[in-house]
């Protein structure tokens, strides 16, 4: 056991913080450019970078910087194929997308999303929507899943000049 004088623990605690307080080296770092081969999160200034974020957040598990990226009127959808004689397209909206996506964060210990092409992208002033192909490996401790898809996402610029996904399609095939 190590024992510390009574005076020394405060010099201590004060001195940790002060190292710690300007630096995080498990924090990833804030930049304006967007470099794919690195992770970065970045000021939200185009869809692009939303999904930069995006990323940062499956794989460091951020159900904070995810929360940013969803905005508050925000809507998954869907096609549940086993609903009624056909399928039928379903949804939720950021409350349960929010709940759902902290026990995924809590569960798996590797989220490994890989972006790839660009189907399609649009974008104005204030909305743009943007069609991906992405490659996702989830890891649990005695299994992983491995998913393939398609996304489209619509965004929106919100008023601190943000953008944020306002509906995300899964357009995976079934």
């Amino acid at each position: 056991m190590i024992r510390i004088k009574r005076g020394w623990t405060a010099g201590i605690i004060v001195t940790s913080l002060m190292g710690t307080a300007c630096w995080n080296p498990f924090a990833p770092k804030l930049t304006q450019s967007l470099e794919s081969s690195t992770l970065v999160v970045t000021a939200q200034q185009s869809p692009a970078e939303v999904l930069q974020n995006f990323k940062v957040a499956y794989t460091f598990r951020d159900s904070l910087l995810y929360s940013d990226l969803m905005d508050t009127a925000f809507q998954f959808v869907y096609f549940n194929a086993d609903e009624e004689t056909s399928g039928r397209f379903e949804s939720w909206g950021r409350d349960v997308d929010l709940r759902i996506t902290g026990r995924m964060f809590r569960h798996f210990q590797v989220l490994d999303l890989v972006w790839k092409a660009t189907l399609f992208e649009f974008r104005n002033d204030t909305t743009g929507e943007m069609s991906k192909g992405f490659d996702l490996t989830l890891v649990a401790e005695d299994f992983d899943y491995k998913l393939s898809g398609k996304a489209v996402f619509s965004f929106r610029k919100c008023r601190d000049n943000k953008w944020r996904i306002i509906r995300w399609k899964d357009d995976s095939d079934t």
